[in-house]
């Protein structure tokens, strides 16, 4: 079977079982045994078996070959060997703790949808508060703010130097000793 053929079977057989996270390494150049990873992430011991059967099924009913799947039992971390392809589907916090993309992530294959006309969206962004204290709804396509695109305009305040508050001035006069009357005329 075609290795693109494969990894379509694979990423279609596990959508249709609502896998979420789904990725594709290309790792040819990494090793001669197979030539794509494709991990995946599963909500509960029930759906990853249930993603495993439906690719295993689904790479036969193709004409593919699937070996012996691994951590069925289990149900936390399937492996399903399909030759060429090795799919990994794993419940959420065992895929943070292996993290594979960091072993296999060299090279990720992106795949088109069924139609051609069905081209990859990207969810609409949210309008909640980024770390930096900007709302994601300012955001352009490219990812940058608005604000960004400008460039920055100089105050008046930014110009001059910053001013002693009330507080910085009563905390440097406790710090240096103060002259009594009697030693400022000897100063003088």
């Amino acid at each position: 079977m075609d290795i693109r053929k494969l990894q379509r079977t694979i990423v279609d057989a596990l959508e249709d079982v609502k896998a979420q996270d789904i990725q594709v390494f290309n790792t040819e150049a990494l090793t001669s045994l197979f030539d794509r990873v494709i991990v995946a992430t599963g909500s509960s011991n029930r759906q990853t078996r249930a993603l495993a059967a439906s690719v295993r099924d689904r790479v036969k009913a193709a004409g593919g070959q699937v070996r012996s799947p691994e951590g069925d039992t289990s149900g936390e971390w399937v492996l399903v060997d399909c030759g060429d392809a090795v799919v990994h589907v794993m419940q959420p916090m065992i895929r943070a703790y292996y993290k594979l993309e960091d072993i296999w992530g060299g090279k990720t294959v992106h795949l088109k949808g069924k139609d051609a006309a069905q081209a990859p969206t990207k969810p609409a962004t949210t309008a909640r508060k980024t770390t930096a204290g900007r709302s994601a709804a300012g955001k352009t396509a490219s990812g940058k703010t608005a604000a960004s695109k400008t460039a920055p305009s100089k105050t008046a305040a930014s110009k001059t130097a910053p001013s002693k508050t009330a507080a910085s001035k009563t905390a440097a006069s406790r710090a240096a000793p103060r002259k009594t009357a009697a030693a400022r005329t000897r100063d003088a």
